[in-house]
């Protein structure tokens, strides 16, 4: 991912509408908060196929984008595997970037 990109995620993160790790991204689409999900591409296949089907359940746009440390680093925190911005502009903004950098957005319905 592009620094710009990173910086919006980081952005999100400090406005408190980021979700980190796979529990409490799990949480944010159970409580339907979840605009935006973002997947390492490092991530182990069990947790790649488990996100995957919530967002596809929910109908939530999925990107699977940057490495584990990658997303960790933009958020000011370890590695994460997951990450649900949870504000529909922040979202919106990161998904409009991710596009221009030709990262696929899975939008599975929405």
């Amino acid at each position: 991912m592009k620094q710009e990109t990173l910086r919006l995620i980081g952005l999100a993160k400090r406005a408190g509408a980021v979700m980190s790790g796979s529990f409490l991204v799990e949480q944010a689409v159970h409580k339907r908060k979840a605009r935006l999900i973002l997947l390492a591409e490092d991530a182990s296949g069990n947790t790649k196929k488990q996100i995957r089907q919530m967002a596809q359940y929910r109908k939530i746009p999925l990107a699977e984008a940057g490495g584990k440390e990658e997303l960790g680093h933009a958020i000011g925190q370890g590695e994460r595997s997951c990450l649900a911005l949870t504000d529909e502009n922040l979202a919106g903004a990161v998904k409009k970037k991710l596009e221009e950098e030709g990262i696929q957005v899975d939008c599975q319905g929405v």
